[in-house]
């Protein structure tokens, strides 16, 4: 009975294997090898997302927002400085005096072998007037604070004019590399063609090597556009905090038609926005007020003070009726260092050529951002242009290329006309792609010159 029930176990656990073989070890492998193929996708990503992304993970912005935090401490100490100080001592102090006898004639002066005092001091001190010195530093803090907020609107605004480029190269490459595959199609149908002919005695022999050379250009073409997708799309992994491996990939960005307004409109954005502009206006209001703190130097100042002193001379530090003094004081002092009256004014002429330095480089600041949208403005229109005639160039190619392929058909073209009607479409239609992203790119930087990308 032992070895029935030995012999029945065995074949359930046979069979048991054989099903698991059969059917439920090819499901896991199915689903692991379906996991695997989600986890190897490539990851679509939107220029919205890549933004938030990269911002969100950028070290530069990060340290931006440090020195901010730094600039607001920095701020804060200035507004400290205006509150009362005090402070607060004890000490105890012993002496001894071998020679403690003084003599002044008929008369005698004798001091004990040895002395102890605990002396206590407790004081707060408190500027009534200083000549708004401290008023004038709490406004300098205030500003350069305020700066450090515009240079972070900078560094944000250059991160992420960083991030556009890279999206939109990797996009006329993938842009590019599609043209090439269908170009390799088209030519695959050519050199089949080509042959069909060739065994008909139709054409030559080199014939068909001149569409197999142009395939193997079309090839170089792609090897070098594989090359630079992968630094590329490296390059934007790193700014967005992706995993190096992930390969990005960038559906048709819609390139709606924008109205475009005259250049003097983008002139006054971008004098008004800049953050160098801005930043500038706020370095002439800091270098008003520090010539205002130099010239208050001059000026007296005025301090109340109140103090407490305890004095105990027995060897016990804690008070006894009879045996320490307690003096209390209240005190007003004005102090006025005059000779500032002759010293301080050439520390005011130099803050005065720093605060027209500061004048004269807004101008220039100004005239170069004049200059610098003025040439972004002509750029992105000149891309608009460049779409126009590639089109115009595209519908040319192509009914050149009909015309050709027909000439060809029919024995009248050669395969050199066929194959270079081929590579001008091929050609144009690759221009066509990358001059519509470098329309995008040609706004987008329009559009930073003018202070507005992040706005």
């Amino acid at each position: 009975m032992t070895r029935l029930n030995k012999h029945t176990n065995l074949k359930f656990f046979n069979a048991a294997a054989a099903a698991f073989k059969r059917f439920i070890a090819p499901a896991i492998v199915l689903i692991l090898l379906g996991f695997n193929a989600v986890n190897a996708q490539d990851r679509v990503i939107t220029l919205d997302e890549a933004l938030k992304m990269g911002l969100a993970n950028s070290n530069v912005v990060k340290l931006s927002k440090s020195k901010i935090d730094q600039a607001i401490s920095q701020y804060n100490q200035a507004k400290d400085n205006i509150l009362p100080t005090g402070k607060a001592s004890f000490t105890y102090n012993r002496a001894e005096i071998p020679a403690n006898k003084l003599d002044f004639g008929p008369a005698s002066l004798t001091l004990p072998k040895s002395a102890d005092a605990f002396l206590g001091i407790a004081s707060v001190n408190e500027v009534i007037y200083g000549g708004n010195r401290l008023k004038y530093a709490e406004q300098s803090t205030e500003l350069l604070a305020q700066i450090s907020r515009i240079d972070a609107e900078n560094d944000k605004d250059a991160v992420a004019y960083d991030i556009i480029n890279q999206y939109y190269n990797l996009y006329k490459v993938l842009k590019s590399k599609k043209v090439v595959e269908q170009n390799l199609a088209t030519v695959d149908q050519q050199i089949k063609q080509a042959q069909r002919f060739f065994d008909q005695g139709i054409v030559t022999k080199n014939d068909v090597l001149r569409f197999q050379l142009q395939r193997s250009n079309i090839e170089l073409n792609g090897i070098d556009l594989e090359t630079n997708r992968k630094i590329v799309n490296y390059n934007l992994n790193i700014l967005l905090g992706l995993p190096e491996g992930t390969q990005l990939a960038i559906n048709d960005i819609a390139e709606a038609d924008r109205p475009v307004a005259p250049v003097t409109a983008y002139i006054d954005t971008a004098l008004t926005l800049r953050t160098e502009v801005r930043s500038l206006d706020l370095r002439s209001q800091v270098a008003e007020t520090n010539v205002k703190n130099i010239k208050a130097n001059a000026l007296p100042t005025v301090n109340a003070s109140a103090a407490a002193y305890y004095i105990d001379t027995q060897i016990d530090p804690f008070p006894q009726s009879g045996k320490y003094i307690l003096p209390l004081t209240l005190g007003v002092g004005v102090s006025w260092n005059f000779s500032t009256l002759w010293t301080n004014k050439n520390k005011v002429a130099e803050a005065k050529i720093q605060q027209d330095e500061v004048s004269l480089n807004k101008l220039i600041t100004m005239n170069n951002v004049r200059r610098e949208v003025n040439e972004d403005y002509q750029n992105y229109m000149m891309a608009l242009d460049k779409i126009k005639l590639l089109q115009t160039s595209i519908e040319q190619a192509g009914e050149n290329n009909k015309i050709l392929e027909s000439k060809y058909k029919s024995n009248i073209a050669s395969a050199t006309d066929r194959a270079d009607a081929e590579t001008l479409l091929y050609q144009a239609e690759i221009n066509l792609e990358l001059a519509k992203a470098d329309a995008g790119l040609a706004y987008y930087t329009l559009i930073k010159s003018t202070g507005k990308l992040n706005k």
